[in-house]
C-alpha cells in the first residue's frame, strides 16, 4: 500500500544521473590501471538497478564516480541537470549533502552518536531539523523504534545498517547510491534491507543505484547493469536469480 506520505513515482523518461562517456584512470605510464573505459549509461528516476561484474570489473569506481566521492579522469556525470564532472569540490560537497544518499558496506555509522542522532545527521550538518512525520516514517518502516536510543556497539549488524539506510534516505534525496549495502549481512538481515529498498523506491518513488556481487540481491531490482573490464557489456530488465547468475556466468565470475 502506498504511504500518504509519498510522492508520485517519476515517469520512467526522467533521468536521475547519467554517465557520458567516462573514464578513470589510477596510475600513470606502465602502471596504469584503467577502471573505467568510455562508461555510457543512464538511471531513470524511480526505480532500482543494480550493477554487477566480475571482481575487478569497475562497479564500485563507477558507484562512486557518480555519486561524486571520486573524480572521473575523462567524460561526464549528471545529476539530472547539473554536470556534477565540472563542479568545484565545495559545490560538489553541498550537492552530495542535499541531493545523494549513499549507503556504505561499512556502515559508517559515527560511534558516540544514537542511532537517531546517526540518522539525523545529514540535516544537523545541513543545518536542517527532519520532519516529523518523514522522520517517524523511515524509522518506522526500518523498524527502528526501540533502539533509537542505542549506540551503534549495542545495535547488531543488521539494525546499524537500517540505520546507514535510515540516514540516507531522511534528507529525501533525489538519488541513493549503495556500495554492497548486504555484504556484511546474513541472508535474513540481508533480506529485509534489501525489502526496504524496494519499498523506498515502490512507495516513496526513490531512486537506488546499488553495486551488488550477489545474484539474490541483484533480483530485487528492476534492471541490471552488467560490467566487464571497465565496460558495459549487458543489460538486463525484470531480472531473477537464475537469470542473473546465468549472464555472470558468461563473463567468467
Amino acid at each position: 500500500m502506498t504511504s500518504a506520505l509519498a510522492g508520485p513515482r517519476p515517469a520512467a523518461e526522467t533521468i536521475a544521473a547519467r554517465a557520458d562517456n567516462i573514464t578513470k584512470v589510477y596510475g600513470s605510464g606502465q602502471a596504469a590501471v584503467h577502471a573505467l573505459d568510455g562508461v555510457s549509461v543512464e538511471f531513470a528516476g524511480g526505480h532500482f538497478t543494480a550493477i554487477m561484474g566480475p571482481s575487478g570489473s569497475g562497479k564500485s569506481t563507477l558507484l562512486h564516480c557518480l555519486a561524486g566521492l571520486d573524480r572521473v579522469t575523462s567524460g561526464r556525470v549528471f545529476l539530472r541537470d547539473l554536470e556534477i564532472s565540472a563542479s568545484s569540490e565545495k559545490a560538489l560537497t553541498v550537492v552530495r549533502r542535499d541531493r545523494i544518499g549513499f549507503i556504505f558496506q561499512a556502515y559508517n555509522l559515527i560511534p558516540t552518536l544514537t542511532a537517531l542522532e546517526n540518522i539525523t545527521l545529514p540535516l544537523a550538518l545541513a543545518g536542517r531539523k527532519p520532519d516529523p512525520q518523514w522522520l517517524d516514517q523511515v524509522v518506522d518502516t526500518v523498524n527502528l523504534r526501540d533502539r533509537l536510543h542505542h549506540r551503534p556497539s549495542e545495535l547488531s549488524g543488521g539494525q546499524q545498517q537500517r540505520v546507514a539506510v535510515a540516514r540516507a534516505l531522511i534528507s529525501r534525496p533525489e538519488i541513493v547510491f549503495a556500495d554492497e549495502p548486504t555484504g556484511n549481512l546474513d541472508s535474513k538481515a540481508g533480506a529485509e534491507i534489501l525489502g526496504f529498498m524496494c519499498r523506498a523506491v515502490t512507495d516513496f518513488g526513490q531512486t537506488i543505484v546499488m553495486v551488488t556481487h550477489d545474484p539474490v540481491s541483484a533480483s530485487y531490482s528492476d534492471r541490471v547493469v552488467f560490467l566487464a573490464d571497465g565496460k558495459i557489456v549487458a543489460e538486463m530488465r525484470s531480472p531473477t536469480t537464475e537469470s542473473v547468475i546465468d549472464r555472470m556466468k558468461q563473463l567468467g565470475e
